[in-house]
């Protein structure tokens, strides 16, 4: 992998061979993040101090696009080296505050102009989405928050983004499928069920209209599982909107009941909403799955790993 570095003030500098680095793709929150060592000269501190953007390639494509946050330079046994770290561009809008407003009407247009747009944030998809109620962004609440809980309250969907860091404001849909079974180069791989904070319950709570609608998770009721979420929607909510905020909430504490990690040799095997079709009899593992994280690192002394977390497909 190579990286680029894009300064402040427009300047673009290109890194030399890196020592070692991570890129973790998330698509979501938390955000897309990547670290990059490599050795240091004291003609790259200009660079550096006002480094801004960031881009990871490999083969030619783009990996990801990120905005630096921090460098460091260290001083050891192995020499000098600088070490860049940042995350992608849902940074942009988690680190910016909204001002508070209430809108009447709105559109996902009008909410991406207002709240993605001014922070250099492009959007290549954008679902048709209309609310029907007042939508409230309140005090504190970030601009990621503001888009968010719009995609989710009158889409049932959250937002991601790109590689390139452009905002798909839409529906997820499934990538390429990779294949894992028992005669690939499985470094390791684990599996975890855990029912601590999964809902079996979700009760969406109009106060304004005194009005409520509850969804509830049969699976983890079936199971002995017993926890509810009490959640307040904005004023003049819709049954749409309530359904989709109370399954929104099932679904999110769903995601982290059942999880698999499979480490694999080599770089970017696949990214989140791609496929993987396991086969791994010793665990118990089989079945196709989304990528719901991807983890790559390289260094001298392991080369080059992908680490996938799995989740179940939603039914």
């Amino acid at each position: 992998m190579t990286g680029r570095i894009y300064t402040a003030d427009h300047q673009i500098f290109e890194l030399p061979p890196l020592l070692s680095w991570r890129v973790t793709h998330t698509g979501t929150v938390p955000c897309d993040s990547f670290t990059a060592t490599f050795v240091y000269r004291r003609e790259m501190a200009p660079a550096l101090s006002m480094a801004a953007g960031f881009t990871a390639e490999e083969g030619g494509q783009v990996m990801l696009r990120a905005v630096v946050d921090e460098y460091t330079v260290d001083l050891d046994g192995g020499g000098l080296t600088a070490t860049v770290s940042g995350r992608g561009y849902a940074a942009r809008l988690l680190d910016n505050e909204s001002r508070p407003v209430t809108y009447e009407s709105a559109t996902l247009q009008e909410i991406l102009r207002n709240h993605a747009e001014p922070y250099g944030v492009s959007c290549a998809e954008a679902a048709d989405l209309r609310a029907g109620s007042v939508y409230t962004v309140a005090a504190g609440s970030s601009q990621w928050k503001a888009v968010e809980g719009f995609c989710r309250t009158y889409g049932g969907f959250s937002p991601r983004f790109s590689r390139e860091g452009a905002l798909l404001a839409s529906p997820e849909r499934a990538g390429r499928t990779l294949s894992i079974g028992a005669g690939d180069p499985v470094l390791a791989c684990s599996v975890r069920e855990d029912h601590y904070g999964v809902l079996t319950e979700a009760l969406v709570i109009d106060k304004t209209r005194n009005k409520d609608f509850t969804v509830k998770n049969q699976e983890m009721i079936a199971k002995g599982g017993q926890c509810r979420r009490v959640v307040y929607t904005p004023g003049q909510s819709t049954w749409d909107a309530m359904r989709y905020t109370g399954e929104y909430q099932i679904r999110r504490s769903r995601e982290e009941a059942w999880t698999a990690r499979v480490t694999l040799p080599g770089s970017f095997p696949a990214f989140p909403g791609d496929r993987a079709a396991v086969s791994l009899e010793r665990l118990g593992l089989a079945g196709t799955f989304r990528v719901a994280e991807a983890e790559n690192r390289f260094d001298s002394q392991n080369g080059a790993t992908a680490a996938l977390t799995l989740k179940p497909l939603e039914t």
